[in-house]
């Protein structure tokens, strides 16, 4: 076993001479970086997420607006993150970040909360979201919904086989990214070629006085919603170490992630109230099942296969960009040594992808799938607002550190200023959630202090640190000569 960080999706590593420590090679392309972030963005937000976004908005005219915005913010905040991925070249994303501006006790927090809530929440969306849709053809009524287990007993299913997955085989993980990539583009572009022949058409009754209706009292949950659908526009960030000439290759993917992001869910949602309208969407549990039924006539199955297929490769996305954080963490001290190992074999990182399924399964029996939404972009918007702020900070404490790309200031200023303002309005919209998330932010402090602080953590706790990290490697050893 050796610490590394896990590679999961052809992205090789190197053994040092004489060390036991694995390295990393720089092996993303400019392809493959597109790739990575447009399979994690594009997972179950553009399938669910409208229904949240409409409810907020409460028209179809502010709805298209604010998924507009959204696009809009996530690439000023993809565009800081460029300039801080080029000056702080580390995997790890924003974890990596706020340990280099502001210390290991926020890079503490930010990573006790991920690992509690923020990642294995993400998970159970995208779980909960295939289960839904693989449930749509049976439920077609949206009066008569499937009993809740059924989804979330769907959704620990596909956890636990793509768990499987990433620890038994880097190249099956390799080929389930790649190929579910492509059919959660092709599903979306069957949605908007529809759209337009129902434009062609003259289905245009939904966008007559499109504004009627606009609210802004459910604002915070309408953005929050559509920011959800594009978290992972930082995941190219997590795994810089590996991607080749960063300082060219990672503002370009962005912008050609984020701008292809943005087009497509806009038309998709445009394609949406074509043939849906805003009552019928907002009682659909499976938006993109709906309109498929409704347009695509004998091909509607096509719809919640392909949505299945997109929600399935995103969970195993993220479990790549997961098993990244887990091992920044444990290789900077702050977590167990245990879930920065992986398996001797197969070289995948086994540790940490069975403590994310586990935290993921759990939450996957949430009761409400918007709660978990709210849980995630808490996190996300507070950390990376303050990873820009910082940013801002480094610029004026040190101006000639080196820094290949380079933002403008005001969009550095508006991108803080917009995370403040998601912040406050959704803990207006959402006080409980907020309330929630920071107590468990706040409970990482005592944690900190007491096992992470002192470099030498008590000798009875060392002991056991290293017993388990013993018995693990003697468990994958009798493993490994049972299959040989």
């Amino acid at each position: 076993m050796g610490k590394i960080q896990a590679d999961q999706s052809s992205m090789g590593s190197q053994e040092t001479a004489g060390s036991s420590r694995v390295e990393l090679k720089r092996t993303i392309s400019l392809f493959s970086g597109v790739c990575i972030n447009l399979g994690i963005i594009i997972g179950s937000g553009i399938f669910v997420s409208p229904k949240g976004v409409l409810s907020g908005a409460g028209s179809v005219g502010l709805t298209l607006v604010l998924w507009v915005v959204c696009g809009v913010f996530s690439l000023l905040g993809a565009l800081c993150y460029a300039e801080v991925g080029t000056t702080w070249p580390s995997s790890g994303g924003a974890y990596a970040y706020l340990k280099a501006i502001y210390g290991d006790l926020v890079a503490f927090l930010l990573i006790w909360i991920a690992v509690l809530m923020a990642q294995p929440s993400a998970f159970a969306v995208v779980a909960l979201t295939f289960g839904n849709y693989c449930l749509q053809p049976l439920y077609p009524d949206p009066s008569c919904p499937p009993p809740q287990i059924m989804p979330q007993l769907l959704g620990t299913l596909v956890i636990l086989l793509l768990g499987m997955t990433n620890v038994l085989s880097t190249r099956l993980s390799t080929f389930v990214q790649n190929f579910f990539t492509v059919c959660k583009v092709v599903a979306l572009l069957i949605i908007i070629v529809a759209g337009i022949v129902q434009l062609i058409q003259g289905e245009t009754r939904n966008f007559e006085n499109a504004f009627e209706g606009s609210t802004f009292s459910g604002l915070g949950n309408a953005l929050y919603s559509g920011l959800f659908s594009y978290a992972g526009w930082y995941s190219l960030n997590i795994v810089a170490e590996e991607l080749k000439d960063p300082n060219k290759n990672l503002p370009r993917a962005i912008y050609i992630t984020v701008f292809s992001v943005t087009i497509i869910y806009t038309f998709a949602n445009v394609a949406y109230f074509t043939a849906m309208t805003p009552q019928e969407l907002l009682t659909s549990n499976a938006v993109a099942v709906t309109f498929g039924s409704k347009v695509l006539g004998q091909f509607a199955v096509i719809m919640p296969i392909a949505v299945a297929l997109s929600t399935f490769g995103s969970v195993n996305g993220n479990m790549i960009t997961c098993s990244r954080i887990f091992y920044v963490g444990a290789r900077e001290g702050h977590l167990p040594s245990l879930l920065s190992m992986i398996h001797i074999k197969f070289l995948t990182p086994l540790p940490s992808v069975v403590v994310t399924v586990i935290l993921s399964i759990i939450y996957t029996f949430s009761n409400d799938i918007y709660t978990l939404i709210n849980y995630f972009n808490f996190v996300t918007w507070t950390s990376s607002g303050a990873v820009v702020a910082g940013m801002i900070w480094v610029r004026y404490k040190e101006p000639d550190k080196p820094r290949p790309f380079k933002v403008n200031i005001i969009i550095a200023v508006l991108f803080v200023l917009a995370s403040i303002f998601l912040v406050v309005i959704g803990t207006i919209d959402s006080p409980i959630d907020t309330a929630i998330g920071v107590g468990i932010t706040l409970t990482g402090i005592p944690v900190y202090f007491l096992l992470v602080y002192p470099k030498r953590l008590p000798r009875w706790l060392t002991g056991i640190q290293d017993s388990v990290t013993a018995w693990f490697q003697r468990l994958l050893l009798v493993v490994k000569e049972e299959k040989e």
